[in-house]
């Protein structure tokens, strides 16, 4: 069942980012939902449930969006793995942490976005890239996280995403 909710969840996001915040944008990004989603789960289920969500969700979102199959996938690997590390070491009851979190991660994994665009031969600015798309991408992902990690929080201590007994 956890399965089939993350799976709706990653679809919802994906729905989301390319059609309601299409209007949303500020700045002309918008947030990164599906990274929002990766770094929640593993920031709550460690860095292997976290490395394994933000694949499957990173090929989705390549899937979806055609562009480069496998460049968001290895990206959101990445965020979730690293999230995860930090899963033992941080109050997960602090939406302020974790807020902080995702904006080191939305960095982090821009950053490397622009890196494996670098070794396919596609080269944007790294002045352009910093200050017109990965801080501000970060930055908008970070202030969603108060109004929804609540939610996804409950929901994997009492709810849905929680982990069954067998």
């Amino acid at each position: 069942m956890r399965s089939f909710v993350f799976l709706l969840l990653i679809t919802i996001a994906l729905l989301l980012q390319s059609t309601l915040f299409t209007f949303l944008q500020v700045a002309g990004v918008k947030p990164d939902l599906v990274l929002m989603l990766v770094v929640f789960n593993g920031f709550l289920r460690g860095s292997r449930e976290g490395a394994f969500l933000g694949f499957l969700a990173g090929l989705a979102q390549d899937i979806f969006t055609g562009n480069y199959i496998g460049l968001n996938a290895l990206t959101k690997m990445m965020a979730g793995y690293l999230v995860g590390l930090a899963e033992a070491r941080f109050y997960k009851e602090s939406v302020i942490i974790v807020t902080l979190v995702t904006f080191m991660v939305g960095i982090a994994n821009q950053l490397a976005y622009y890196m494996l665009l670098f070794y396919l031969d596609i080269e944007v600015a790294p002045s352009f890239a910093l200050a017109q798309v990965v801080l501000p991408s970060a930055i908008y992902t970070a202030l969603l996280v108060p109004l929804t990690y609540w939610k996804f929080y409950s929901s994997n201590e009492d709810g849905w995403l929680r982990e069954r007994e067998p």
